[in-house]
């Protein structure tokens, strides 16, 4: 099997990464909301440099970005990641992989030669779902996961509904179950990322292979009490349903301890929520992530019955409702294998391949189609923030890593080396636990 030579540019992609971020943010941190207009200006910017390959351009059903390379045969790799970003987000965070998937094509292109199979970048239209709660609303959909009601239950902070929020750039609701014959012909899919965690950099590692994506419940937990005045409720009498949701929060920390998973209470509404009244009603906005789905389940069941018995304790009602979940899923053996080598001929060394706490688009696609991803680290060790940044040495071994596992995969797909994982397959669209709507939490992965 030969293995295309393929070296990619780390100058070319910082300069591309400086600029976007200079142009939809700069220090104040990331203006990439999806579905909004500093969103479609960071498209606008990538548009600005498809424009310069002897690429094809167009937009799916559900809003995702696409630019092709046409290969020698039939069947296609997928490279890309998201532009969009949570509010006052970092510069790395998503548009690592699309910039590096940019100069993928272009040292394609530079060669002068069809590659044996196609190539095709695509920007995943929401990764984050910082808006309206939903993360992964391109890939999703493209995996056959997101059903149109979902869309019209979410609204943003100002009431808008998801749905209307889309058709003003274009994408109609009804029209999302098209996308799905997107991933038709595809051979596999690779995404590089920061790490968005502590784990490379408490290793020393600049860079890693990922070995999966662990799976995730996100649930709102409604705890009905009694409304009543602060001042002349005795203690002994109330109702209050944020006392609840506070013993249920300490109970759901504890759940995740015992795991050895993470479980995260984002907020706490107390309704009315007022300084002089005991709350009627408080909703729990609850995460849960593990890689063994059996645990995770367990985890699940455990903070379930921590909600009902402080329900009970405090003379409640609670009711729980889910608003998204994710199977883990684990990565193609050879790819990984594939980004591990690499990683090491970068000079990041040989070392295990992690799994990502965090959800990605690889999340989605890789039930259905061969993927790999590669990390560089993030020092801090955080994301979603205008602080987020990554040392210069690790991200140019990142984007050489992934040059090179690209090259790997691409020689892998035109051998007829790379099975979809097992069972996959388009799924019907989930029929149970619609999403309910939400108006400012961020489930953003």
């Amino acid at each position: 099997m030969s293995t295309l030579e393929l070296r990619l540019d780390p100058d070319r992609v910082l300069a591309d990464l400086r600029e976007l971020a200079a142009r939809t943010g700069g220090p104040a941190g990331a203006r990439r909301l999806a579905w909004t207009a500093d969103w479609a200006a960071a498209r606008d910017f990538l548009l600005e440099r498809l424009a310069e390959l002897p690429v094809t351009v167009d937009r799916d059903e559900a809003g995702n970005l696409w630019a092709d390379l046409p290969g020698e045969r039939a069947g296609f790799v997928i490279v890309g990641s998201h532009i969009d970003a949570v509010p006052s987000g970092g510069w790395l965070d998503g548009s690592l992989g699309v910039m590096t998937a940019l100069e993928t094509l272009r040292a394609i292109a530079a060669s002068g030669a069809a590659p044996p199979v196609g190539v095709r970048l695509v920007d995943w239209a929401d990764e984050e779902g910082a808006r309206f709660g939903r993360s992964l609303i391109g890939s999703s959909a493209c995996a056959g996961t997101l059903r149109p009601d979902d869309l019209r239950a979410l609204r943003d902070a100002d009431g808008t509904v998801q749905a209307d929020a889309m058709a003003e750039h274009g994408v109609d609701a009804d029209e999302i179950g098209r996308v799905r014959g997107r991933l038709d012909g595809a051979l596999a899919y690779l995404e590089l990322h920061i790490e968005q965690g502590p784990v490379l950099l408490g290793h020393g590692w600049p860079a890693a292979a990922v070995s999966g994506t662990v799976g995730d419940e996100r649930h709102v937990v409604t705890f009905t009490g009694e409304a009543a005045h602060a001042g002349s409720t005795p203690m002994a009498t109330r109702r209050d349903p944020v006392a609840a949701a506070a013993r249920a929060t300490l109970a759901i920390r504890e759940v995740g301890i015992a795991h050895g998973g993470v479980c995260t209470v984002g907020a706490l509404r107390a309704d009315p929520g007022v300084v002089t009244a005991i709350a009627g009603s408080c909703e729990l906005l609850l995460d849960q992530r593990h890689l063994d789905p059996e645990t995770l389940a367990a985890m699940l069941a455990d903070a379930t019955s921590a909600c009902e018995d402080a329900a009970r304790e405090f003379g409640c009602e609670v009711r729980p409702e889910r608003i998204f979940s994710a199977a883990p899923t684990p990565f193609h053996p050879e790819l990984v294998a594939a980004a591990r080598t690499a990683v090491a001929d970068a000079g990041g060394g040989d070392h295990e391949p992690v799994p990502s706490g965090p959800l990605h688009d690889a999340t989605e696609i890789g039930r259905l189609v061969p993927t790999a991803m590669v990390f560089a680290q993030s020092d801090p060790p955080i994301s979603h923030t205008a602080v987020e940044d990554s040392p210069e040495f690790a991200l140019r071994i990142a984007i050489d890593a992934f040059g090179r596992t690209a090259a790997t995969a691409i020689a892998l797909a035109a051998a007829g080396r790379l099975t979809p994982p097992d069972g996959a397959r388009h799924p019907d669209p989930p029929s149970t636990d619609p999403a309910r709507p939400s108006d400012s939490s961020s489930t953003a992965a």
